[in-house]
C-alpha cells in the first residue's frame, strides 16, 4: 500500500538522522536551549522624590526593541543577547524625563545580568501624575515575567475606548465604547461594562489595580450593554442617575448609531435595565431621512443630551443636570422627567476658549467637569484641539465660580510626545474627602496621531492620573498667585 511504503521511508530517514542528531553541537538538544533562557532582569522606574512607580514608559535599545513600565513601573528585560552586555536604553516618558547626555539623548546605560536590579528615576515635568492603566489585558504583565504574585485582571479584553461613569444605586457605573478582544480582531461595537465600589480605589496611589466587576455573558465573555436595533455601532453618552416621580433611581443615557465614516444617522434616550444589564431603547429623537436617491438626506439633529453630565443647583434651589464636553451645552430638570421630554431640555452656549497663562488662546475639544470641595470651585480638565507637541494628546486644567463660566486662565497638566489621550473624563466621587486630588481619566491611543508606533497592551485603553489642587504651577488657575 503506498502509505505503508511512506511510513518505511520515513523510519529510513529517521535512522539515518540519529548519528548526526548525536553529534556535539547538534541542533536539537532539549536542555542545552532550555538552559539559554536566562531569567530577566528587572528595571524599576520611578518618579524622583516621591519613588512612585511610573507605568507607561518607553525603555528602547538601539536596535528597536522596546518594553513599557507596567502599573508597578516595573519593566522585564529578558533579551538573552543583551545580558552581560553595556545597553543604552532611550527614555520616552510623555511627562517623565531623564537628562540628556552631551548630543541630546535621553536615557540611560545599564549592564544587564540575569536576576538582576536597576531603578530608573525620572523628573516629573508635567503636572499631574499618571497612576497607572484602568483597563486591557497585563496591568502587571512585565512584573508577571519576573515571577512574582500580581493582582487579577480582566484578560479577554485589550481596549476600551472613552468611558461614561455614573453613580446609580450605590455603585460607580462604567461604559465603554468600542472593544477590542482576544479571541477576534473583531470586537464589541455596542459598548462593554462593568461596575465597582466607591472609591474605586483603595488609595489614589500607585500601583493602581481597579476593582471592576465586568458584565458577561452565558459564555463567560464581556457583553455589549447597548444592543440597539438597526446597523452600525451603537454609541453611549451623558450617562445619569435621575429619581422618576416615583423616587426610584433610573439611570439613563443618550444613544447613536454610526454609519461611515463615524457620523451619526439616529439619536435616542435609552435605559438602563437594571437585572439584564443591558440599555434599552425608550425614544428616538432623531433619525436621518432619506432622499428619493436612496441618500441620507443633510438633515441635523437637534442638541442632546450627550457628553459627561454634571449636577447642578441654581440659586432658587432647583436641580439641573448639565451636559457638555466639556463646558454644558444642553440642560435639564434632574428628574427623569424633566431627562425623557426634550421640551424641558435648555440649550445653554459654552465659552468656546480660554486664555493660558500667558495670555494665549486655547480651545477645549472633550472633556468634563465637576464641583470640587477642596478648591469650592468648579473644575475641569479638558484636552486641547491642536495642541503641542500631540495635536489632541495635551490636557488642561481651569476653574471658574459657576459651571457655565467664565472659565479662567487654564494651565497645562498632561503633554504626550506623539500620540492621543482624548475624551478626559474626572473622577469626583473617588477623590478622597478632604484632599486636594483630583482624578480623571482619557483614551490613550495612536488615532489622529503622526503615525506613531502602537504601544503594546496600551493603546486604546484608559489611562489614570491624578493632580494635586495645592502644587504651585496651578496658581494661574486660581486666580491668585499668592493662594
Amino acid at each position: 500500500m503506498p502509505m505503508a511504503r511512506l511510513r518505511a521511508g520515513l523510519r529510513r530517514v529517521a535512522t539515518r538522522l540519529v548519528p548526526f542528531l548525536s553529534l556535539p553541537g547538534a541542533l536539537l538538544v532539549p536542555d542545552v536551549v532550555a538552559a539559554a533562557v536566562p531569567q530577566p532582569f528587572r528595571i524599576d522606574v520611578v518618579e524622583a522624590g516621591s519613588g512612585w512607580p511610573v507605568p507607561l514608559v518607553e525603555l528602547r535599545t538601539n536596535h528597536h526593541e522596546r518594553w513599557h513600565s507596567d502599573n508597578g513601573g516595573v519593566v522585564a528585560l529578558d533579551d538573552p543577547d543583551l545580558m552581560g552586555h553595556e545597553v543604552w536604553l532611550g527614555v520616552t516618558g510623555h511627562g517623565y524625563e531623564v537628562p540628556r547626555d552631551g548630543f541630546g539623548n535621553r536615557g540611560v546605560r545599564i549592564r544587564p545580568v540575569p536576576g538582576g536590579r536597576h531603578r530608573i528615576e525620572l523628573r516629573r515635568t508635567q503636572v499631574a501624575r499618571r497612576l497607572g492603566r484602568l483597563t486591557g489585558s497585563g496591568l502587571f504583565a512585565e512584573t508577571r515575567k519576573l515571577g512574582m504574585d500580581t493582582p487579577a485582571t480582566e484578560g479577554s479584553i485589550l481596549g476600551c475606548d472613552s468611558v461614561q461613569a455614573a453613580v446609580h444605586r450605590g455603585q460607580l457605573h462604567w461604559f465603554w465604547g468600542d472593544t477590542t478582544l482576544a479571541h477576534y480582531p473583531l470586537g464589541i461595537f455596542d459598548g462593554t461594562g462593568a461596575t465597582s465600589g466607591i472609591p474605586f480605589l483603595e488609595r489614589p496611589e500607585p500601583p493602581v489595580v481597579p476593582r471592576l466587576t465586568w458584565w458577561k455573558d452565558a459564555g463567560g465573555r464581556p457583553m455589549a450593554i447597548a444592543p440597539m436595533p438597526g446597523e452600525g455601532p451603537t454609541w453611549i453618552t451623558g450617562c445619569a442617575s435621575v429619581p422618576d416621580a416615583s423616587g426610584t433611581p433610573r439611570l439613563v443615557a443618550a444613544y447613536m448609531k454610526i454609519r461611515p465614516p463615524l457620523e451619526p444617522r439616529e439619536w435616542g434616550l435609552c435605559t438602563w435595565d437594571d437585572d439584564a444589564h443591558v440599555f434599552r431603547p425608550f425614544k428616538t429623537v432623531w433619525r436621518e431621512a432619506m432622499g428619493t436617491d436612496g441618500r441620507a438626506a443633510k438633515t441635523l439633529p437637534p442638541q442632546m443630551p450627550e457628553g459627561h453630565a454634571a449636577r447642578w443647583r441654581d440659586g432658587s434651589g432647583r436641580e439641573w443636570l448639565l451636559f457638555g464636553n466639556p463646558f454644558p451645552r444642553l440642560r435639564c430638570p434632574a428628574t427623569f422627567e424633566g431627562w425623557s421630554d426634550p421640551a424641558r431640555w435648555e440649550p445653554l452656549k459654552p465659552q468656546e476658549t480660554l486664555a493660558d497663562p500667558h495670555g494665549a488662546p486655547v480651545e477645549p475639544h472633550s472633556g468634563s467637569i465637576a464641583w470640587n470641595p477642596w478648591r469650592k470651585r468648579w473644575v475641569t480638565v479638558f484636552m486641547q484641539r491642536l495642541g503641542k507637541p500631540s495635536a489632541f494628546g495635551e490636557l488642561w486644567y481651569a476653574e471658574a465660580d459657576s459651571p457655565s463660566g467664565p472659565w479662567g486662565t487654564a494651565v497645562k497638566v498632561v503633554t504626550h510626545e506623539n500620540y492621543t489621550f482624548y475624551n478626559p473624563r474626572l473622577h469626583p466621587e473617588s477623590s478622597p474627602p478632604g484632599s486636594p486630588a483630583l482624578l480623571f481619566e482619557a483614551t490613550f491611543t495612536l488615532q489622529f496621531a503622526d503615525n506613531p508606533v502602537p504601544v503594546a497592551r496600551h493603546d486604546y485603553n484608559q489611562v489614570l492620573h491624578r493632580l494635586d489642587l495645592d502644587d504651585p504651577r496651578l496658581a494661574p488657575a486660581r486666580g491668585r498667585t499668592g493662594e
